[in-house]
């Protein structure tokens, strides 16, 4: 029930019983126990029908009161939320980073003063049930250690661990695969509600991938399935940070578009805005752009083409700067799917893009981190705060 309500919205107990197929008692109890835990409130609906007879109460969740800290650590941008029950994102900071920018102590200074100031803003009788970091590489689930960063170096900095220390909240912090959250956010938020299987990629200097089968995130035996940038398209193509050369990354990636269309030497331009800028130029008629454009979305056609051939996902969504390039290469990319995927298991496939925009890897990160309390909310609640009742 906090789970349809905290995906959902808030919803009425009728609406509740209907969906959840329990009658109105138990949700009466249900809700009796949430409430009584700070999880949800109930009141009258804000806008009453015009059915005769009493309304009923709406149940809505305590965003302000129980609430998670969702990290991004991209390659060219911090970002810190304080995201309450319920999804809605109450207070953030961003800070834009340089490929140059200090190493992973710094980078945890700079995440851990952005999260303690939110949560200096949150009221006194808030509660943080979880945090969670999405990061650029290949980190083992088990215990959440970064194995490989190739466009993030951080050493041998344990970066969930160090934040953890430095907030002090009694919470540990998860460190994840940005695109696995990616995926995980555009399942239960964005383009990809309601589908259960679907692949989503993710541009961000490097290419990164996510993979949601029968509605679970795929993560492979350690955790380091998805890893979809280092699959090999073209085998004479440039050479990768993973050691292998024409991996999709490298035909796909930032720097091969900027490079494709002139601008990998011009000072400042990287990251987002500077992929935007080549699509714009392309819309505009820029010749060189246009090319640029075409080239990669060649090669981002054979990536989701093979894709389509493994795992027969029902959508396909692009993120971060692949949102954008798919945007500016959209007819190339399906030109190849056409020609290069099989007809049965591309022909229902679905093309979209995020539709939670930049914030698709801090979305993900906060769905993680409520992940536990979701699970067992009432049990999750009470182990937190016995140490502020003893």
């Amino acid at each position: 029930m906090l789970r349809f309500v905290h995906l959902r919205g808030p919803a009425s107990r009728a609406t509740l019983a209907e969906s959840l197929g329990l009658n109105r008692s138990t949700i009466m109890a249900l809700t009796a126990d949430l409430t009584a835990a700070g999880l949800v409130r109930e009141e009258l609906p804000r806008r009453p029908g015009r059915r005769a007879g009493r309304p009923s109460l709406v149940v809505r969740p305590e965003s302000t009161r129980v609430y998670v800290l969702a990290f991004d650590a991209g390659v060219d941008r911090l970002a810190v939320a304080r995201v309450g029950l319920g999804g809605e994102i109450l207070d953030r900071r961003e800070t834009t980073r340089s490929p140059g920018d200090p190493d992973g102590a710094e980078l945890v200074n700079v995440l851990a003063g952005a999260a303690r100031s939110l949560v200096r803003k949150a009221g006194r009788d808030a509660v943080c049930v979880g945090a969670a970091l999405a990061f650029p590489g290949v980190v083992r689930r088990a215990d959440h250690q970064i194995m490989f960063g190739p466009n993030l170096d951080v050493g041998d900095v344990p970066l969930g661990e160090s934040l953890s220390r430095r907030l002090g909240l009694g919470v540990p912090v998860a460190v994840c695969n940005d695109a696995d959250l990616g995926a995980l956010a555009e399942h239960e938020r964005g383009a990809g509600v309601g589908c259960d299987d679907l692949i989503y990629l993710h541009g961000d200097v490097g290419v990164g991938g996510g993979i949601i089968v029968g509605g679970r995130l795929l993560g492979g035996q350690e955790g380091f399935g998805g890893e979809i940038g280092h699959m090999m398209v073209n085998p004479n193509g440039r050479p990768c940070a993973c050691g292998a050369r024409g991996c999709l990354e490298t035909e796909v990636g930032e720097r091969t578009l900027l490079a494709h269309a002139g601008r990998a030497e011009r000072p400042g331009e990287t990251g987002r805005d500077a992929v935007r800028a080549v699509v714009d130029a392309a819309d505009r008629g820029d010749i060189v752009a246009r090319e640029a454009l075409h080239r990669v979305g060649n090669w981002l056609g054979f990536g989701v083409a093979n894709l389509v051939n493994i795992f027969n996902p029902g959508m396909v969504v692009f993120g971060g700067t692949l949102r954008d390039i798919y945007l500016g290469s959209a007819a190339q990319v399906r030109s190849v799917l056409a020609s290069s995927a099989l007809a049965a298991p591309r022909e229902r496939v679905k093309l979209r893009t995020s539709a939670l925009g930049d914030d698709v890897t801090l979305v993900g990160a906060a769905e993680y981190a409520f992940a536990e309390v979701l699970a067992d909310p009432l049990q999750v609640l009470a182990r937190l705060r016995e140490p502020a009742a003893t």
